[in-house]
């Protein structure tokens, strides 16, 4: 489908290429331990997506109740494959942010929205050094690729993801994100995890499909 955000002159946008795992129950502390090999830093959030009315091809939330982001679906480029280790579906996105002040702060109250509790360790991979390093440490302005292990709450039930994201000139984001994938899973899951097509999803196309996904009270 084709979708575009009214002219703003909030943001020009970014352009990013994405693929993200959803795992059912409580992140262990083998897999946060395989993150832990890299630098990252943490933050704790709540975001509110909105589910109803159904929009295929967009995904809306309010950010931590500060602003507002929109980001259109562009299509997938493919399957990014690491060996014996991972196998996701690559999603592009655009996506543009404004400054929001919420008419409610109860969106938790409101119908069609649903709050999902984060808290992330986030890594940052740059090509031009080869190595994973913490979000703050410098990268200017060079494609590089956000890594993120994230324990996630919503709905009463807890579940894990593991992302990456890719930002930068069109023509690096998928070397950008092949080369992350390859040096994250140099090692692999512990506990024969093993991220394949069947947990691959963005989260407002996961949210859309659970069960009670309508629903917007969180035990």
């Amino acid at each position: 489908m084709t979708a575009q955000p009214p002219d703003s002159p909030v943001s020009e946008g970014v352009r990013s290429l994405e693929v993200r795992w959803i795992f059912p129950g409580q992140l262990t502390a083998a897999v946060a331990r395989w993150f832990g090999r890299f630098p990252a830093g943490t933050e704790s959030r709540e975001d509110t997506y909105l589910l109803d009315p159904p929009l295929p091809g967009l995904s809306v939330k309010v950010r931590e109740g500060g602003a507002l982001e929109v980001k259109v679906f562009r299509g997938s480029p493919g399957m990014l494959e690491v060996a014996g280790r991972a196998r996701g579906r690559m999603e592009s996105w655009h996506k543009w942010s404004f400054p929001f002040r919420p008419l409610s702060q109860h969106r938790a109250g409101l119908a069609g929205w649903r709050p999902v509790r984060k808290r992330r360790r986030i890594s940052r991979f740059s090509s031009a050094s080869g190595q994973m390093v913490a979000p703050g440490a410098g990268l200017g302005d060079e494609p590089r690729c956000e890594v993120e292990l994230t324990e996630v709450r919503t709905g009463g039930q807890d579940w894990w993801t593991l992302g990456f994201e890719a930002t930068g000139p069109a023509d690096l984001l998928r070397s950008e994100l092949q080369a992350a994938a390859t040096l994250a899973f140099a090692q692999a899951l512990p506990s024969g995890v093993q991220p394949g097509p069947d947990e691959s999803s963005s989260y407002a196309q996961w949210l859309s499909l659970r069960p009670g996904a309508g629903s917007d009270a969180d035990a």
